[in-house]
C-alpha cells in the first residue's frame, strides 16, 4: 500500500516543485528526478517502519529515528562536502542514504553543465566541475549511485519485514 501512495505523493510534488525550481525541461533530467524522489521516499518510509519494528515503544523508536536522521545529515555530504570529511568517517557518507540521494540530484541535474560558469572561492569554474570537485558527485558513477539508491528501500523494507515477524515486544 505505501508505493502507491508514494508515487500519488510524487506527481503531487513534481507538478509544483519542478517548475518552481528551475531545472531544465529536458525527459532524462524530469525521470532522473522523479527516480530519485521515488527511491528517497522510499527508503524514508521504509526506515521509518523499520526503526518503529525494531524498538519496543514509540518513545524509543522516536529517539532512534532522531539519531539516525542526525546522523544522516551530517554525514550526507551537503554539510560536510565528502572531500572534506576525515577519512576515518566517510564510511558513514557511504552508509548514508541522503548522500546517495544528493548524488543523484546533483549530478543528474547540473552534472553536465559545461558552459554555464559560476564563481565560486574566488574562481570561475563550470557548475559540473564545482560539483566535481566541491562535492565529489562525478557524473560517470551515475549508475553506481542509482543502484546504490534504490536497494536502500530493498534493504529497509526487507528488515522491516524480518523484524515485525521475529521480534515479539509484549510481555505477559
Amino acid at each position: 500500500m505505501e508505493i502507491p501512495y508514494v508515487l500519488v505523493q510524487i506527481v503531487l510534488f513534481m507538478v509544483i516543485a519542478y517548475p518552481m525550481i528551475g531545472y531544465a525541461w529536458t525527459a532524462a533530467k524530469f525521470f532522473w528526478f522523479v527516480y530519485t524522489m521515488v527511491c528517497t521516499l522510499l527508503y524514508f518510509l521504509y526506515l521509518g517502519m523499520m526503526i518503529v519494528s525494531l524498538t519496543p515503544n514509540i518513545q524509543v523508536a522516536s529517539i532512534m529515528a532522531s539519531m539516525f536522521y542526525t546522523l544522516q545529515n551530517l554525514m550526507s555530504g551537503f554539510i560536510v562536502p565528502a572531500p572534506q570529511i576525515p577519512r576515518w568517517w566517510i564510511w558513514l557518507y557511504y552508509a548514508s542514504p541522503l548522500s546517495w540521494t544528493l548524488n543523484l540530484f546533483f549530478t543528474t541535474q547540473f552534472g553536465d553543465e559545461h558552459t554555464r560558469e559560476i564563481i565560486v572561492f574566488g574562481e570561475t569554474k563550470s557548475v559540473s566541475a564545482f560539483i566535481r570537485d566541491y562535492f565529489g558527485f562525478r557524473r560517470d558513477l551515475l549508475p553506481l549511485a542509482a543502484i546504490v539508491l534504490a536497494m536502500f528501500p530493498v534493504l529497509f523494507a526487507i528488515l522491516f519485514g524480518l523484524s515485525i515477524s521475529k521480534l515479539n515486544f509484549q510481555r505477559r
